[in-house]
């Protein structure tokens, strides 16, 4: 009640988390629309994939819901806020560059020719035909969504679009795709 009575422009973050542990649930309406995007923008600066960083966001703002209640000093929101969201693009990036190392080991694996494969071809040749052979044995889904994104270095988003799919599935065959493809290789 006391939220609707004050200009929302002047109320401060402080105002607004106390206003939500008193149990004012449009307080937290306010938070979200002060800060959502600038929490897109920040995740955005450190991921560098608009897609990413909004899911980025939205895991930071679970976080600080489930813990908003907990918060001993309201008037340090921003920061800690922000300490969130920072916290979630680090694990991504951590997490993406755990999977990049992987995939580099898996193609250098690939690319180290065993002796009687020497006279076949380049290195490059060789790796090319063990890719597309492995590539065959995917379903037709996983095929074209390898395809889009590698060959034609489209987006996760542009693949949703195209195949007519949420991001989120288009993400899920992606991933699905390159395990399914480090195991064949591997074997």
């Amino acid at each position: 009640m006391y939220l609707k009575m004050k200009n929302r422009l002047k109320i401060s973050d402080k105002e607004l988390v106390l206003a939500y542990q008193s149990g004012d649930k449009i307080a937290l309406n306010y938070l979200v629309k002060r800060w959502h995007l600038y929490f897109c923008k920040l995740s955005f600066y450190k991921v560098k994939d608009a897609d990413i960083a909004k899911d980025i966001v939205q895991e930071s703002w679970k976080i600080i819901f489930n813990k908003l209640y907990d918060l001993q000093e309201p008037e340090k929101f921003k920061s800690w806020a922000i300490s969130i969201v920072n916290r979630k693009a680090i694990d991504w990036l951590r997490a993406h560059q755990r999977n990049e190392s992987k995939l580099h080991r898996y193609s250098k694996e690939i690319t180290e020719q065993p002796e009687e494969s020497k006279e076949v071809g380049s290195q490059e040749e060789l790796l090319k035909r063990k890719l597309l052979d492995a590539i065959q044995k995917l379903s037709d889904e996983q095929q074209v969504v390898i395809r889009l994104f590698y060959t034609q270095s489209y987006t996760l988003k542009e693949i949703s679009s195209l195949l007519k799919i949420s991001v989120g599935t288009a993400k899920s065959r992606l991933f699905h795709a390159r395990e399914k493809l480090k195991t064949i290789i591997k074997h």
